[in-house]
């Protein structure tokens, strides 16, 4: 009996993706649920898995096809054997090359934890994951990882795509461009980014803030916490509470513009950027409000975790009213961070540096950290964006206000 594989149904706001890699070729025997195929969209990654045991008999798409929800892109003979060497060399011949078993079935015990990115650049270069050093958490293997054991591995000109010459260059010189397609994401994060810039009137704001109380309080209570939440006391959940805090003292920072009215959010689903092989993605925590600093830092752990792999859900990355982002980790001083739309403001972390500073008439050496906040100026004022910072400055400086609501 043969059975149609199809695109399975994509969200509402998707409407097409892009077959990205194939798992299986013609002639193999598959497993049920075993993933058969990558699907990209501008958002995530998503896996074709197979619905029952047997063997895959036909491609309909090739890599690199844009396909539509339902539509048909293998077939598969359920309960059949795998074809002999010969026949299915004829099968494969009419499909793309197919990966070494190496790359398809890795060894190791995170075999089955490659990130999409991760698993094409393996197939496509024909790679043994187990001989590549992995740094990523756990031991999973990052792109980075691959790109940099190619490197290494091959000289410089086959480790990269073919080159195309620049039309001003005469040929034979050693200058060269690359020209790469988009993924479907970052075509998603320009469209958006250029979609802000042109509907919403764009505004940042700056303030510092002095994380001494916040670094006090990690170091005396860090272990402890550790041992009975089971996650490290991070920075991310003081700036999480600090931001909610503010939000409900102003909350038109939470509001949205839909046509000619103000949409005020009673709720509080903070987005945390997140980057990615594949570009920047924005998690969101829901109802975060409700939640303690256990639960916060556990939450956004979870989530940068499974979007650097790229199994995040699509429904993890939708809706949010207020996002976070931290350029600090890569060394940032100061930046004017995008809003992401339709929400009205984004709050900038940057790089935590000490700098002498007057306390109390004295100077003293204290770690400092810039604070930006892009707002949009058509419903969020000058006053209430400056004094939103100042009161997620109050709170950092003194983490005990956020504990008694003051």
């Amino acid at each position: 009996m043969t059975i149609e594989i199809r695109v399975p149904q994509l969200p509402e706001s998707i409407a097409d993706a892009t077959l990205v890699a194939w798992h299986r070729q013609p002639g193999e025997a598959v497993s049920r649920d075993e993933n058969l195929a990558d699907l990209e969209t501008d958002k995530v990654v998503l896996e074709v898995p197979a619905p029952v045991n047997g063997v895959l008999r036909e491609l309909r798409v090739t890599t690199g096809t844009t396909v539509t929800s339902g539509q048909v892109i293998a077939v598969i003979e359920e309960g059949a054997a795998a074809l002999p060497a010969a026949a299915k060399a004829v099968a494969v011949a009419a499909a793309p090359v197919s990966p070494p078993a190496s790359a398809r079935d890795p060894a190791g015990p995170d075999a089955g934890k490659l990130s999409p990115a991760v698993r094409r650049l393996v197939e496509e270069h024909q790679l043994d994951p187990a001989q590549i050093p992995a740094s990523g958490r756990s031991g999973r293997l990052t792109k980075s990882d691959v790109v940099g054991y190619l490197d290494r591995r091959l000289p410089a000109q086959e480790a990269l795509p073919p080159a195309v010459p620049a039309p001003s260059q005469p040929a034979g010189t050693d200058r060269a461009e690359q020209r790469v397609p988009m993924t479907r994401l970052r075509q998603r994060i320009a469209e958006r980014m250029v979609q802000a810039q042109a509907t919403q009137a764009l505004l940042t704001t700056f303030n510092e803030v002095d994380l001494t109380a916040v670094r006090e309080l990690r170091a005396r209570h860090r272990d402890r916490f550790e041992k009975e939440q089971g996650v490290k006391l991070g920075f991310m959940s003081f700036f999480v509470k600090a931001c909610i805090e503010a939000l409900k003292k102003y909350p038109v920072v939470n509001a949205s513009v839909e046509d000619r009215d103000i949409v005020y959010h009673e709720y509080y689903d903070i987005g945390v950027a997140v980057s990615t092989d594949r570009g920047l993605v924005v998690p969101v925590v829901r109802d975060a409000d409700r939640k303690g600093f256990g639960e916060l830092e556990k939450e956004i752990a979870a989530y940068a975790d499974r979007a650097r792999e790229g199994t995040i859900a699509l429904e993890e990355l939708t809706g949010g009213t207020f996002t976070i982002t931290n350029g600090g980790v890569f060394g940032s001083l100061l930046s004017t961070p995008i809003v992401n739309a339709p929400q009205s403001a984004i709050l900038g972390m940057h790089k935590i540096q000490d700098r002498p500073m007057v306390v109390d008439g004295q100077i003293a050496v204290r770690p400092m950290m810039y604070l930006a906040l892009t707002y949009d100026h058509r419903i969020i004022d000058g006053r209430e964006a400056v004094q939103f910072l100042v009161t997620v400055k109050e709170c950092l400086e003194d983490p005990g206000r956020m504990l008694l609501g003051v």
